[in-house]
């Protein structure tokens, strides 16, 4: 059983629609602070009013590097996450480059990923890969992991909420059997209840992405 504010400590509260205005920013955080979670994911035009909104809290901001898609140049990766931490992110959630991936280039995912650890783990910084496990087999999703940690990075997420599926427990099983006793796992996209969010703390995760994070925290017991 998690309770309500175990279940609070794991959540990423996301705030990534491309239609949110500043004021949605700035509610979203104020929604954070009062829930208790761990961290608000933003976009980067976001990080320095995340920053602001949550100064004197235990919230942490964290922003995405080349989402949703990750084809970004390496070098633009490694650019907006060193912007991103000069804005007061202590955390990235970077989107890996699931075309090289597929046309087999793991050195360049490897290069890229480590162009922004390279550039958070300087100013002590977290960051999470997002592999899109919705475009990749199972054993494909095995391997992308093998590829995060060995660029040195600190977690392994699903998804963006973007792309094509979501956190299924049998990917996120894969993912924890893999990396899950030298990375983080976090699951994101589609986690929507506290039964769902229980079910993959359980299997193991560290982080969840959620956007409908109030429902969840009511329907948990709060002890």
């Amino acid at each position: 059983m998690w309770t309500r504010d175990q279940v609070a400590r794991t959540i990423d509260h996301s705030i990534l629609k491309p239609f949110l205005t500043d004021a949605d920013v700035v509610e979203g955080c104020c929604l954070a602070r009062d829930c208790g979670v761990i961290a608000v994911c933003v976009r980067p035009t976001d990080v320095r009013t995340a920053v602001r909104e949550l100064a004197g809290s235990s919230v942490r901001t964290a922003c995405t590097v080349g989402f949703p898609h990750g084809a970004n140049r390496s070098e633009v990766k490694a650019t907006e996450a060193r912007l991103a931490l000069e804005d007061g992110a202590a955390e990235l959630d970077m989107v890996m480059n699931v075309g090289k991936f597929l046309s087999g280039n793991h050195a360049f995912v490897v290069n890229d990923i480590a162009a922004v650890v390279s550039v958070a783990h300087a100013r002590s910084a977290l960051v999470k890969v997002i592999l899109e496990t919705g475009y990749l087999t199972l054993e494909q999703v095995s391997v992308a992991c093998r590829l995060a940690e060995a660029a040195g990075a600190d977690f392994v997420k699903t998804s963006t909420g973007f792309a094509d599926g979501g956190a299924t427990p049998e990917i996120v099983g894969v993912m924890m059997d893999t990396v899950g006793r030298t990375m983080g796992v976090k699951a994101s996209g589609g986690v929507r209840s506290y039964e769902t969010a229980a079910g993959y703390l359980n299997q193991g995760c560290r982080r969840l992405g959620v956007v409908q994070t109030r429902a969840i925290l009511d329907a948990a017991p709060e002890s």
